[in-house]
Parts: structure tokens; sequence; C-alpha cells
């Protein structure tokens, strides 16, 4: 049930202004202001001077690009971060927070992006950590530490039970766990950091009737994403920082999704994709004939040509992911045979498939495409070793060189080559992941779900580096879970079910209802192929500012 306010959906009119109105901290309805923030780290003002207003029983909605502020807003508020001045009122009290337990103890909870649970321990350990009840000498009283936590996932619907390690459950349950966490407490503010990136169509929706039930309890609610479909269907306000700074506050429903991303990038964005080439493509690069890895997919087949983006799309747990990391090496098929260039070959490991012209950008970057430690100029480096240095020492000139050319083309934003990609924004070091394999000159490039966690701007940067890695002459295997993104960079579209290739798709005619119900087992809808012909198509193939406050 929509508990928001009922009003008319109308944009904000007016002349907008950069400067929010003023607002009564001394409201009944305010439960939280954050006043004047400030906070600076070396060489950069990450937050400049910031309002923040939340009402009880309200969700509002924190939006911004990468590196806007939003995160570390957050990390202010929760007590992981000392604002250099500022403050911070809660129930029309000013407090200090001395960490993030003494945020919890005043009811502030966040939830991360990035998991931050403990995996040998249990899920109810992980649940209750740092307040697990006990007995006589202090010793935990497992029984009720095991029934609350029961509680708690029965209430999200949880198929796992409070004794299973954390470490062996799914991203997704695991992503369910740091929300009983949060739940397991009666807090008068949550924050919600991206909280459905790694989360089931049905898991969200029972995320989004938990964040409901909390509304109608009266929590205030701070709720940071990227997907534009989740601020629009869930929040009551949106407050938007654009480099640091307040630029403006709507109501949700008097606001429009056009406006929004003006106040986020400083302009309207009118094209959101890159109009694809559908011009005549190049040469085989990639076939795969009936690859199969036992009890992850099966019978794949496809091919992808020079010049041609071909998108994955289907449910999380359809196989794609699987699919892509046995095309790098990463897995050992049990059945089947590649083909790169029109010779078979079998990839020993992503060695082998870095020597012959394949880059992976994976889908977990932190984990997976980065060394957090390292600086952005070392990761932008790392696939090329061997060929800059000269009698076994790196070429520190030719480091350097290809820090500023990627830096500039992909647009960068860091303080300088010796920052650590620890201290980047999801969107900058998404970038750093991508750069690091141009510098490779790669033949075929797989990107598994490239904008994950990304905000508008950048992600219109990233498909439109796609439509030119495409247009000079790279294969692109493009993985991608929102609909409209896949739709929009992809000449041809392949749907994935239950470990299967279950439709396939001219990106230029496809609709949606299509892949939906290719990607739930359904048979592929009129104007999709035969998947086993998966390999047979032709050539034809500024006006920066702020809306007032309310």
């Amino acid at each position: 049930m929509d508990a928001r306010p009922n009003r008319s959906a109308t944009a904000p009119g007016g002349a907008p202004s950069d400067q929010p109105s003023p607002t009564s901290a001394a409201n009944d309805e305010t439960i939280l202001h954050l006043r004047g923030i400030t906070k600076t780290f070396p060489g950069v003002k990450a937050l400049d001077d910031v309002d923040l207003e939340v009402r009880r029983g309200e969700v509002h909605a924190l939006l911004g690009e990468n590196g806007a502020g939003k995160s570390t807003l957050m990390k202010v508020l929760s007590g992981i971060y000392q604002a250099n001045s500022g403050e911070i009122i809660l129930e029309g009290e000013p407090i200090t927070l001395n960490g993030p337990l003494d945020a919890k103890s005043k009811g502030i909870l966040l939830i991360h992006q990035e998991l931050s649970l403990v995996p040998g321990l249990s899920v109810a350990e992980n649940i209750f950590l740092g307040s697990l009840p006990t007995q006589a000498l202090r010793s935990v009283k497992w029984s009720k530490l095991r029934s609350d936590a029961q509680e708690i996932l029965d209430r999200l619907n949880c198929t796992f039970g409070p004794n299973e390690r954390v470490g062996k459950l799914s991203i997704a349950n695991q992503q369910m766990v740091e929300i009983a966490r949060a739940l397991a407490f009666s807090p008068k503010i949550v924050i919600f950091d991206e909280p459905t990136s790694s989360l089931t169509e049905q898991e969200k929706n029972v995320l989004f009737e938990n964040i409901n039930r909390l509304r109608d309890q009266g929590v205030a609610m701070i709720y940071i994403s990227h997907r534009m479909d989740e601020i629009f269907e869930l929040s009551d306000r949106i407050t938007v920082l654009r480099d640091g700074r307040h630029r403006g506050t709507v109501f949700t429903d008097e606001t429009n999704e056009d406006e929004v991303t003006r106040l986020m990038i400083g302009r309207y964005l009118e094209e959101y994709f890159e109009e694809i080439d559908t011009g005549t493509l190049g040469d085989e690069v990639l076939r795969v004939d009936g690859l199969t890895v036992p009890d992850l997919f099966e019978d794949v087949s496809f091919s992808v040509r020079a010049g041609e983006v071909v998108g994955f799309y289907g449910l999380i747990g359809a196989g794609r992911s699987e699919v892509a990391e046995t095309l790098f090496g990463l897995r050992t098929p049990s059945a089947g045979q590649t083909y790169l260039y029109g010779e078979p070959v079998t990839l020993s490991g992503p060695t082998e498939a870095v020597d012959r012209g394949l880059g992976f950008v994976p889908e977990d970057r932190k984990e997976q495409g980065l060394v957090l430690g390292m600086s952005v100029r070392e990761n932008i480096s790392l696939p090329l070793l061997d060929d800059i240095q000269r009698a076994g020492f790196l070429n520190p000139g030719e480091e350097q060189r290809l820090y500023r050319e990627y830096k500039d083309k992909l647009e960068i934003k860091t303080p300088g080559p010796n920052q650590r990609a620890l201290n980047l924004s999801g969107g900058n070091q998404q970038k750093i992941v991508i750069a690091k394999w141009l510098a490779r000159n790669p033949r075929l490039l797989i990107l598994d779900e490239p904008t994950r966690g990304i905000d508008v701007g950048s992600k219109s940067e990233i498909h439109k580096l796609i439509g030119e890695l495409a247009a000079n002459g790279i294969a692109v295997i493009v993985i991608s879970s929102e609909m409209p993104e896949i739709m929009g960079v992809s000449h041809r579209i392949l749907t994935m079910y239950d470990g299967r290739i279950t439709g396939e798709f001219d990106g230029s005619t496809v609709t949606e209802d299509d892949l939906i119900t290719a990607s739930i087992g359904g048979a592929a809808a009129e104007g999709g192929s035969d998947p086993s012909q998966a390999g047979d198509a032709g050539d034809d193939g500024d006006a920066s500012g702020a809306a007032s406050t309310p």
C-alpha cells in the first residue's frame, strides 16, 4: 500500500535556484536535520555546506551522480565519518556521533551497499552482532538468539534459516541478512544504500513491502539508488546532490525523471542511449557450440561478429555470468566447443584468454575487477606489465602515459594518478576497470553488468563508449539486468532462463514483452528466432540550479 501523501503530479515550476528554501527544524514531522555539513579529504571537498531534512514516516530519496557526496553524507550521519563543520539535529536536539555503534544506539542504522557481514558466522550471529542476547556469566543465550533471528527472517520471507553460515549464502541472500540486521532493532532512521543491487525481483518486492511497513510505523528512511523506477515507486521526497552541494528537494509526485536528471547532472539528458550503428558487421570473432557446465548452463550456442554488440538478458541465476566466466577461461566446460577467429580453442585460463585478445569487466568490480589498495595508475597498467617493462623494471613514463590517455578518454575523476582506487566513487572505479582492458586493445570485450550502481550521467558515458567500441570493430558482449539498457545498446539480444538460451531478438525491433516472456521460460515472442541459429544474423542486422525545498 502506498503511504505517500496524495498530491497531483506536477513538475516544479518557476526558475529554479541552487539555494534551497529555509526549512524549520522545529517542524513536528521533522525527525532529522543535517545543517551545514562540510567534509573534506586531502585534495577533495566531498561535502560543501549541505542541508538535509527528513520527516517521520517518509522515504526520502537521496540522488546524485557517483562522487556527488551521497555516501559521504550518509557516513557522517551513521558516525563513520566526522564532519569538519555543521551539526546533526535528531528529534530537535543537536547530537554528536562517536562512531557507528553510537549512531546505532541513537536509532540510526545504515544498510551498506557493500556487504559488511562476517562470512564465518551464522545468519543469527550476524544479525545481532554486537548485541548478542546473554545469560548467566555473560554466555550467549543461543535459543533466544535463534528464535529472535527466525522471527525477523520470517518477516522478510527469507528462505534460509538462522543457523546457516553467511559465507555459503548467495549474494542476494547476504543482502537480505544486511536488511534483517537493521530491522532487528527499533530504528528511528534507516539508511538504505543501493539495497536492491543484488536482489531478485521477488526479493525486491519483499523489501519494498517491509519499507512500506516501516513507513506506516513512523520510521524515517533515506533511500539511495540509481534506479529511477524504484525512486518514483517508493519515495515521498527527493533530495539531489551535485558536486558535494545540495541542489534541490522536491516532492516525488510533483516532479518527473527529466527534472530530477537535470538537477543531478546540470542539464537535460535528451538522449540516454547512443543510436546503434546497424551497418555492415565484420567477420566472426567468437562462436560457441553446445557449451555446457553442469548445474550452471547447458547447450549454449551463439556467435559475435566484429563491430557487433550482443546483449544477454535474463533473471538473476539464469546462467549469464557463468557463460561469460567460461568464455574467459575461469570455468572449464564439460561439453561444447569455442571458436575464436574461426579456429577451435580450449582456454587453459584467463591468462590465455587475455593473450588471445579477450577482455572481461566482471560483475563485482571491487572483488574481481580492481586491486582497491593500488593506485589508479597501477590498476590501469596491471594487465600490461609485460609490455611496459624494460629489463624487468616497469617503465614509469609509459605507465603515466596510459594513465593520462584513459583518464581523459573515459573522464575518470580522480585527484591524481596515485589516488587509491578504494577512495573513488563506484562510477569512476568502473571506468578504471574498463580502461585497463581498453589499454590492451581487445578484439572481444565482455561487460557483465557494466553500469550496476552507477549514476545516470556515468551510465550514458558507458553506453556511448560501448557504441564507440563497436564502431571501431571490437566485438562486445553486454550482460545486463536492466531492460532499457540491454535494448538500448544491443544489435542482438539473447535471453536466458534456467541455464539455457530461450530466444534471440533483433535489438532494433525487440519489445519488453518479448524479453519478459523469453526470460521467464516462455516461448520466444514473434520477432524472435530459433536460439540454435543464434550465430546466423546477417550483415544488416546546462540548465543548472535547483528546485525549492518543500
